[in-house]
Order: C-alpha cells, then sequence, then structure tokens
C-alpha cells in the first residue's frame, strides 16, 4: 500500500505513513523468531521510509504495541480457544480501540510534530514476558 501512495505523497509534499509493529519487533523471544523477525522488519521498514520521505515533508509513525487482545492467539494456538484465552487471563490487555485512539492522536498531531516510535504495553506488562497476573 505504502508503494503506491508515497509517490501521491511525495509530489504533495504533504502525508503520514503508521505502521503496526510489536514488541516483538523490540526484543525477541522464546519460539517467537519467526514472528519476532517479521516484526523487527516491520520497525526497519519504518526506520526506512522516515530518512527516505522526511526531505518530501512525510511523517512515519511506528506503534509497538505489547498484549493486544484480538484473533492472533487463535491463529498462533490453531483454533484452540483454551489456550488462546490462558494469553489474557488475569490481566487486562489492550484492545484495538486502545491501538486506534493512539493512531487519531498521533495523525492529528501538529504538522512540526511527528511522534515517530511508540512502544506501548497495558499496564500489568513491563516486557513480552513480564506480565503482573492477578
Amino acid at each position: 500500500v505504502s508503494k503506491v501512495v508515497m509517490p501521491w505523497m511525495i509530489a504533495r509534499q504533504t502525508g503520514h505513513i503508521v505502521n503496526i509493529s510489536s514488541i516483538a519487533g523490540k526484543q525477541t523471544y522464546p519460539n517467537g523468531n519467526v514472528y519476532c523477525a517479521s516484526k523487527a522488519a516491520v520497525e526497519a521498514i519504518s526506520e526506512g521510509m522516515r530518512l527516505d520521505l522526511n526531505p518530501h515533508n512525510i511523517k512515519v509513525t511506528n506503534i509497538a504495541p505489547g498484549a493486544v487482545e484480538t484473533e492472533f492467539s487463535m491463529v498462533r494456538f490453531k483454533g484452540d480457544a483454551q489456550k488462546s484465552d490462558a494469553v489474557y487471563q488475569g490481566f487486562q490487555p489492550l484492545v484495538a480501540k486502545d491501538i486506534a485512539d493512539i493512531i487519531a492522536f498521533t495523525v492529528t498531531r501538529p504538522a512540526h510534530v511527528v511522534l515517530a516510535d511508540i512502544l506501548v504495553y497495558p499496564t500489568a506488562q513491563a516486557s513480552p514476558a513480564v506480565i503482573k497476573r492477578q
């Protein structure tokens, strides 16, 4: 998508690209090597875009969420609802609306402000492997 819209943004000398990576792109964890590598690639793409598009007044933001309750766990655990639900038990994870609110805030900053890299956790999370559960 970015490849298609970037020429238009460059022609207009304005725009904002928001990429969603993950804490997994910043910290690798056991049994997550492929997922972590793919999210690290999003981090690198975001930084590269920011460098390449800066002369054209185009903002690039990378948002790296921690634990967000989505269908990802169901996919990860191949439809095993019990395993999927266990990921979020004992704490309040982020939800899609939390990330949407961050995106909305990010893209409404003044022209001279770019939130380049945002790491967001639920309050109970301190790292990919450290979550305070009740």
